[in-house]
């Protein structure tokens, strides 16, 4: 497969990571939140601060973003460690912004406490958000490619 153009990739991560927080995410704390592992249902509804967005498309967005910053690092990430172990090695990546950056300016403690519990779910949920992520962006970047070919 040749190297796609670096804006497109950068879409196809957006769009990979968006979709992996809405299927492969939320279809995990959906089971967590089955097995009351989880303190809210997945694809919440509930507006987020500032904008008063619903959770979980904030929750997509930060995945997309996130998905672009995939969309760059893949070909280190793949040539170093495999997709299939670079994607699960990326999905720490939002794990610990998250654990060390983003709980502590929520007033929320370092790791959440670091939960025997919430250690495992948070870590299963990311480590699946970057396996879905390679995913969608593996089936994005080979729909593009068949795409430039077919209209060559």
């Amino acid at each position: 497969m040749t190297q796609t153009f670096a804006p497109t990739r950068l879409i196809a991560g957006f769009v990979a990571g968006f979709l992996s927080v809405w299927i492969f995410s939320s279809a995990l704390i959906a089971i967590f939140y089955a097995a009351d592992a989880f303190p809210s249902p997945p694809w919440s509804m509930m507006s987020v601060p500032p904008f008063g967005v619903p959770q979980t498309v904030s929750a997509a967005f930060w995945g997309g973003l996130w998905g672009m910053l995939y969309a760059v690092l893949e070909p280190w990430l793949t040539a170093r460690l495999g997709w299939w172990q670079g994607s699960l090695a990326f999905g720490v990546a939002p794990l610990l912004v998250l654990w060390f950056v983003a709980f502590p300016l929520k007033g929320i403690p370092v790791g959440g406490g670091f939960t025997l519990v919430g250690t495992f779910r948070d870590i299963a949920l990311h480590v699946f958000f970057g396996l879905g992520v390679a995913i969608f962006f593996r089936v994005g970047l080979r729909l593009i490619e068949r795409n430039r070919t077919a209209a060559s």
